[in-house]
């Protein structure tokens, strides 16, 4: 069953209460940069270069992106921290449907739904790009929109250790631009062929008057396959075991109606540079979702892992602790990873409390993979030939995730 509360809400179905986070200030220092990203996102490559190559000099002095209201003297007229919630977007509201809907159909709450097929499962994802499609409209680019809607999709079910067979799509408007339209479906085809799964069908519906001129609304589902005896499932793990985080390529394609109400307060647009960057904040925060099933299923086949975790919706707080095994929380080292600039001006721009930031965005880790003590070190380094990965915390006893 499709474990997804909708695009709209941008959060994730948990079944467990959300649980505690804990939060120091000043938790954070660069170290690495992003992985190779699409298109657009290519732009972002020099940046974190140039990042990188000064967190390797710097790692000593510690960075923090926390600008909250409680730590910065502020005018009475000037605004304050911003939530969520004040975007729209109740966390704790989709919990609770979830709570309900569990009582209706007991056994979701994962990342994928499993289907009994013989020796194996097929696993099912569904989801939409919510409100990063304002974007795409704003800035007129709309040929990647499409991979952050398989994205969504085939990184939750690799989470269970399946691979992705085929992807469908539902794009959906009030009058259809057929060269807009091709333009998406561009980005969908895309999308599939990083994951190596078939773009199956889909369905393109023209509803008059239901959608504002030039907008759309899109959403698909992906349908996967894993042998029952090799389900990722989180059962094994234990105190002690390692957590290593896959760098994002930015915001994905999570906490959009938050962005966009900074955005706003911030009286900047989407044609401005990032702050102290190059690239405009559009680049920035339209950069494709990394689609990591390849590099996770490789890492899979050589041993080692018990749990992944798809940081969308919901952040590190509500998603890591949903592949732990009752009584088991997380541990995150402090200043483990690098986070991408655009995170920083966010939280600046919106005046947001860390623990917000950490429960709303993936903060530069889009995957967290469990891991075994004794495999940690060969993943790390076989992934380092080639790409970057993070040594970010441990599992502990206790619930929910804390910061050292």
């Amino acid at each position: 069953m499709n474990t997804s509360c909708g695009a709209n809400l941008e959060l994730s179905r948990c079944i467990a209460a959300s649980p505690v986070c804990h939060f120091k200030s000043s938790i954070f220092e660069p170290r690495s940069c992003v992985p190779k990203l699409q298109d657009l996102s290519k732009k972002l490559l020099p940046l974190c270069k140039d990042i990188n190559a000064r967190s390797n000099r710097e790692r000593s002095i510690p960075f923090s992106v926390t600008c909250s209201a409680s730590q910065v003297d502020t005018a009475a007229d000037e605004p304050s921290s911003l939530t969520y919630k004040d975007a729209g977007v109740d966390i704790d509201a989709g919990s609770e449907l979830v709570k309900r809907i569990a009582k209706m159909a007991p056994g979701i709450g994962g990342f994928g739904g499993l289907f009994p097929l013989g020796d194996s499962y097929l696993v099912a994802g569904t989801d939409g790009v919510g409100t990063k499609l304002k974007l795409a409209f704003e800035t007129g680019i709309h040929d990647t929109i499409g991979i952050d809607l398989v994205a969504m999709s085939v990184n939750d079910i690799v989470t269970s250790g399946a691979k992705p067979l085929f992807f469908l799509d539902y794009f959906a408007t009030s009058r259809l631009d057929v060269d807009l339209a091709e333009k998406v479906i561009k980005g969908i085809v895309d999308g599939c062929q990083q994951s190596d799964c078939a773009l199956l069908g889909g369905e393109t519906a023209e509803m008059p008057d239901f959608y504002a001129e030039g907008e759309y609304d899109l959403s698909g589902f992906a349908v996967g396959i894993v042998k029952k005896d090799s389900v990722i499932d989180g059962k094994n793990i234990k105190v002690g075991d390692v957590l290593i985080g896959l760098p994002s390529s930015g915001v994905h394609s999570n906490g959009f109606s938050l962005v966009r109400r900074v955005l706003k307060q911030s009286g900047l647009s989407l044609k401005d540079q990032l702050p102290g960057e190059s690239i405009t904040l559009g680049e920035a925060l339209i950069a494709p979702t990394v689609i990591y099933v390849k590099q996770v299923l490789d890492i899979i086949s050589k041993g080692g892992v018990k749990g992944i975790a798809h940081i969308t919706g919901g952040g590190f707080t509500d998603n890591i602790p949903r592949v732990f095994p009752k009584g088991l929380g997380a541990l995150v080292y402090e200043g483990s990873w690098t986070i991408p600039p655009v995170f920083k001006w966010i939280q600046e721009a919106g005046r947001i409390e860390d623990a917000e930031m950490m429960r709303t965005f993936n903060m530069g880790v889009g995957m967290v993979l469990v891991v075994s003590p004794e495999a940690a070190d060969r993943i790390l380094m076989e992934v380092q030939k080639t790409s970057i990965a993070y040594r970010i915390g441990e599992v502990v006893k206790g619930d929910g995730v804390s910061y050292s």
